[in-house]
């Protein structure tokens, strides 16, 4: 075995500690790579969130209109309350023979994207003279954040 001078080996560990990672080191790397998918992932629901009211306000304010619309010239006036969106996939009883549906392309009454129906009044509250389709939003309960045609 060769001897080597004690300023020889303090040299070599010096370089062989300047090329390595510290436990420390990796540990800290790892927590920053932890805090800042944490931020992502936080934020993506901000974003998504966003997005989702968005597509609600769309559909009230524009996907449902053509079809209530068709309805309305076929029958005479829009579906009342009591018969609510569902008089566009099924003739309501009182109306059958004027009724041409189905007037939604996939047959069935679409959610809002939180998964909840969207609510339907005719008359109006905010539109007197025709209707009010409205989400209650991410909290699916009336609130200041109702999404609605109005």
């Amino acid at each position: 075995m060769q001897y080597l001078s004690p300023a020889v080996r303090a040299r070599r560990s010096a370089s062989s500690a300047l090329r390595a990672f510290t436990i420390l080191e990796m540990i800290v790397v790892i927590a920053i790579i932890g805090l800042l998918v944490g931020l992502t992932v936080t934020n993506l629901e901000k974003l998504f969130g966003d997005s989702k009211v968005d597509l609600a306000g769309v559909f009230v304010r524009s996907s449902i209109k053509v079809p209530l619309q068709q309805f309305s010239m076929h029958m005479g006036n829009y579906p009342s309350t009591a018969e609510g969106l569902q008089a566009l996939i099924t003739a309501p009883a009182s109306k059958a023979d004027r009724w041409r549906g189905p007037y939604l392309l996939e047959n069935k009454i679409p959610l809002d994207p939180w998964g909840n129906p969207y609510q339907y009044r005719c008359p109006g509250t905010h539109n007197k003279d025709t209707y009010d389709i409205y989400s209650f939003g991410k909290t699916g309960v009336e609130n200041e954040n109702v999404i609605g045609n109005w």
